[in-house]
């Protein structure tokens, strides 16, 4: 189940805040220029509109704009209609404040001096005085300003926050892979050497040794012999000392811990079949994978929590599975870094498919070479 996360409270909070200053003139409890069933459809109207351009943020930016205008354009006409509804004007410090999640920057100032004079307009339906109108219009205009700015605030925050806990996974990777190409670098050095300095030592000894079991004396002949097996032993131990230089992997375990330790905002849990034991190609490719998917996550999911697991799957190979409990994407589109995923993948002979109709899940297969 997906945790609520603060800004969603705060949504909610003020939800209720605009249904509460509402009702009393729902009620007919305050008159309105209109009748009562035609504001009703004014006041739903302008909640309808928010709650849509909310939901749309972030999957259909124009309809946000288009149900955000309409909203801005609904509460003008639900406060003129009810110029004697007390409170009724903080609806329009809702909209103004709601243009920072759904609106260019641009906005918010231009909202705010439109809804300001329509608060002094309302005002003088409402019989105050001029003094009254412009000080209530005043009033409102600082705490829609105070509001905006806030939630810009805010906005930024979250923003750097995403900014960093992205930048620390692929700090991570880079110092994993960096780590791991070191030490693949430096067992190809070892291999290198232990080839060029003692495996040509121990052939041409080999050579000698055989050139002098044709020579003459049994004793000595039965020496040689022993000495020729020795060296030989030595020159495979060489051969597979090499072998085992050049085929080990980095630690798929040890990485990918090291790859989604401590994610500001993210919780993260990884699990890795005991059997699971790659070459260092699938190895190198699944922390890529791995970091596509957590950066993935962060940035688009408002995900709180992701789960990995990396287990063998007889006949198919080493499979990888991701799940986070975010917003889902159920018409997906393949960005840049989902793409490069997907081609990393493939090119190892893999296969991935994405699910987004319920959170965001990967799946990825690669061979168990």
């Amino acid at each position: 189940m997906r945790r609520i996360d603060p800004e969603t409270w705060s949504g909610l909070a003020m939800l209720l805040v605009c249904v509460a200053v509402g009702t009393p003139t729902l009620l007919g409890a305050t008159e309105t220029r209109v009748p009562l069933p035609v504001w009703s459809v004014l006041f739903a109207g302008l909640l309808v509109a928010c709650l849509a351009a909310v939901l749309w943020a972030d999957r259909r930016p124009k309809a946000a704009w288009a149900c955000y205008a309409a909203a801005v354009v609904l509460g003008w006409l639900t406060v003129l209609t009810a110029p004697g509804a007390g409170w009724l004007p903080i609806l329009l410090v809702f909209t103004s404040t709601l243009s920072a999640y759904v609106a260019p920057r641009w906005t918010g100032p231009v909202v705010i001096a439109l809804n300001t004079a329509v608060v002094a307009a309302t005002a003088g339906l409402g019989g105050a005085t001029l003094a009254a109108a412009g000080l209530g219009a005043l009033l409102y205009l600082l705490i829609q300003a105070a509001a905006l700015l806030s939630s810009l605030a805010m906005i930024r925050e979250q923003r750097l926050r995403r900014e960093l806990a992205e930048a620390h996974v692929e700090l991570r990777a880079a110092s994993v892979i960096l780590a791991d190409s070191a030490r693949a670098h430096e067992r190809l050095r070892i291999a290198r050497e232990l080839h060029d300095l003692i495996g040509h030592r121990l052939t041409a000894l080999t050579l000698e040794l055989e050139v002098a079991k044709h020579r003459d004396g049994q004793a000595a002949r039965t020496h040689v012999e022993r000495a020729d097996g020795v060296a030989r032993d030595l020159l495979r131990d060489v051969r597979t000392t090499v072998g085992q230089l050049r085929a080990d992997a980095p630690d798929l375990r040890a990485s990918l811990s090291a790859v989604v330790r401590d994610i500001p905002g993210l919780d993260v849990s990884l699990s890795i079949g005991d059997d699971v034991r790659p070459c260092e190609e699938v190895t190198m490719t699944l922390i890529r994978a791995v970091q596509e998917i957590v950066t993935n996550t962060i940035r688009h999911a408002g995900a709180t929590s992701l789960r990995i697991s990396i287990e063998n799957t007889p006949g198919q190979g080493v499979t990888l599975t991701s799940a986070d409990d975010g917003r889902g994407s159920p018409r997906l589109t393949l960005g840049n870094g989902l793409r490069g995923l997907l081609e990393r993948v493939e090119a190892i002979g893999g296969d991935v498919r994405f699910d987004g109709s319920d959170g965001f899940r990967v799946t990825a297969t690669v061979p168990a070479r």
